[in-house]
């Protein structure tokens, strides 16, 4: 009977223990204990993050610029074709005169036109 009894109490002694080892460790403090060292242990990982995004950002807000700048040159580039339409034209009528005026020295000083009636108005000397 003696075996009976000392095993009862034997149970009652490991219940009680049990149920305050329970209450302990479901207790709020040691709750906020807990939750205050996750937030130690996960914090420094987490401000890392953060400065990384940060980062990103920085760099994604400058290649975004590039690019807008990029687009705007070219739409100004396309605006500027009837800019560069006019320079061509002009160009044309430069290389034309040029030829005109090339064209016109080479057949005075090969062909000198000369009319009695006309008074020199400069000397030119032909080889004899």
């Amino acid at each position: 009977m003696e075996d009976q009894e000392m095993q009862l109490k034997v149970k009652r002694v490991t219940d009680k223990f049990s149920e305050s080892m329970y209450v302990l460790a479901n207790e709020p403090s040691i709750a906020l204990y807990r939750l205050q060292e996750h937030v130690r242990r996960s914090l420094p990982e987490l401000v890392q993050h953060k400065t990384d995004m940060q980062s990103w950002e920085e760099q994604s807000q400058g290649a975004i610029y590039t690019v807008e700048y990029a687009c705007s040159a070219v739409k100004s580039m396309t605006n500027s074709s009837l800019y560069f339409k006019n320079i061509d034209g002009l160009l044309r009528q430069a290389i034309s005169l040029k030829e005109r005026i090339s064209s016109s020295q080479g057949r005075s000083a090969v062909q000198p036109a000369i009319n009695p009636n006309d008074t020199p108005t400069h000397t030119s000397v032909t080889p004899s």
